[in-house]
C-alpha cells in the first residue's frame, strides 16, 4: 500500500456478525402487512466482505458464530465454496443464526428488522479467538456494524492489539447505521479502534463521523494527523477518493442500473484491500474497488454480487451488459 504493507504470504481476518437476509420483493412494501419476500441469502457485513476478499483470490479466514439450523449451514457454506478459512466459525447449538429482514423505500433506501444481538453472533466473544488464525493473520479488517456488545468490543480490541502487535495492518469501515449510535460505548470503542487504523473506509457521511473539524477535508487531515495511513472514502455512485497525505485521487463510479444497493460498500473495501494485499499498484487497486462496488449492486441479495478478477475485468469492460434484477 502506498504507506501500509499487507503482507502477502497471511491471512487477511476479519471477525463479527453471520445472518441470513430475507426482503421484501417491492418498493414501497411494508413489513406491517402481509407481502411476498425472498431469501434467505448468506449475509452479515464482515461475511460479505471476506467472501469477496477470497473470490479476488486472497487467503482469509473469518472468526464468527452461527446456530446449528440451516440458516448457520447456507452462510458457512457458501464460505467455504467461495474459499474462506470457516474453522474460525463457531456453531452455537442453543442460539439462532442471525437475521435481517428488508424492505425498500420507494427511492432505494433501506429499512431493517435484525436479530443480531440476541442471536449466535451475540455470543462471539474473546473465547471464540483462533490462536492459530491470528498467527497467520498479516491483516484484520474490522466492520463497525460488528461491535454490538461488551464481548464483541472485547474480543476486537484483542485481536487489534495482537495483530498490530506482530506488525500486521488494519482496516476499518465504521459502517455505523442509526440503530449503532444507540450504544453509549460505541464512540469509545470507535475512538479505539481508529487509534490502530492503518486503512479507512467510511462512506461518505461517515467521514467526519469520528473528527472534530466541520468539513470532509478537515477531517481527513485530521484522521491523518492521527495516525491513520489512508482514507478511502466511499461515494457510491460518485466514486470514490484516496488520500494519504500525499497523494489525493478521485475516481468515478462504473454507471449502472441498481437493483440492490447491500453489500456494496463491503465488496469495494474488500477488493482493494485484497488488491494491495496482492501487491496491485494503487490506482489498478482503486479502479477494481469501484467496480466489485458497482458490480455488486446489480445483483439482488446481499453477497450475490461478489466477483473474481476476471469477472471484475469482464464487467469494465461491458458494465452494461451486467443485469440481475
Amino acid at each position: 500500500m502506498a504507506n501500509t504493507e499487507l503482507h502477502k504470504a497471511g491471512y487477511i481476518l476479519t471477525m463479527g456478525e453471520i445472518l441470513v437476509e430475507i426482503m421484501a420483493t417491492e418498493r414501497g412494501q411494508s413489513f406491517r402487512q402481509p407481502g411476498t419476500l425472498i431469501g434467505p441469502y448468506a449475509s452479515g457485513a464482515p461475511a460479505i466482505f471476506i467472501d469477496q476478499v477470497a473470490k479476488v483470490g486472497s487467503r482469509c479466514a473469518m472468526i464468527g458464530c452461527v446456530g446449528d439450523d440451516d440458516f448457520g449451514a447456507l452462510n458457512v457454506e457458501r464460505l467455504r465454496a467461495d474459499g474462506v478459512n470457516v474453522s474460525g466459525i463457531s456453531v452455537i447449538k442453543t442460539a439462532t443464526t442471525g437475521s435481517a429482514f428488508v424492505t425498500y423505500r420507494e427511492n432505494g433506501d433501506r429499512d431493517f428488522i435484525y436479530n443480531i444481538a440476541n442471536s449466535a453472533s451475540g455470543h462471539l466473544s474473546v473465547g471464540n479467538i483462533r490462536d492459530d488464525l491470528l498467527k497467520q493473520c498479516n491483516h484484520f479488517h474490522v466492520m463497525g456494524s460488528s461491535l454490538f456488545s461488551f464481548r464483541i468490543i472485547e474480543a476486537m480490541k484483542k485481536v487489534i492489539e495482537t495483530v498490530k502487535g506482530h506488525g500486521g495492518t488494519v482496516s476499518f469501515d465504521p459502517n455505523i447505521r442509526k440503530e449503532m449510535l444507540r450504544i453509549p460505548e460505541m464512540r469509545e470503542a470507535l475512538d479505539f479502534i481508529l487509534d490502530y487504523t492503518d486503512v479507512f473506509l467510511p462512506s461518505g457521511h461517515e467521514v467526519m463521523l469520528l473528527a472534530s473539524a466541520s468539513s470532509e477535508q478537515g477531517a481527513i487531515d485530521e484522521l491523518l494527523k492521527r495516525g491513520v495511513r489512508e482514507v478511502v472514502v466511499k461515494r457510491g455512485k460518485d466514486g470514490c477518493g484516496y488520500y494519504d497525505g500525499t497523494t489525493a485521487l478521485n475516481f468515478p463510479a462504473v454507471s449502472v442500473t441498481e437493483v440492490d444497493p447491500t453489500g456494496a460498500g463491503d465488496c469495494f473495501g474488500a477488493t482493494y484491500i485484497a488488491c494491495r494485499a496482492q501487491g496491485f499498484g494503487l490506482e489498478k487497486a482503486l479502479s477494481y474497488a469501484c467496480a466489485a462496488g458497482a458490480r455488486a449492486v446489480t445483483f439482488r441479495g446481499p453477497m450475490e454480487g461478489t466477483a473474481t478478477l476476471a469477472e471484475l475485468d469482464a464487467f469494465i469492460a461491458n458494465p452494461s451488459e451486467q443485469s440481475h434484477g
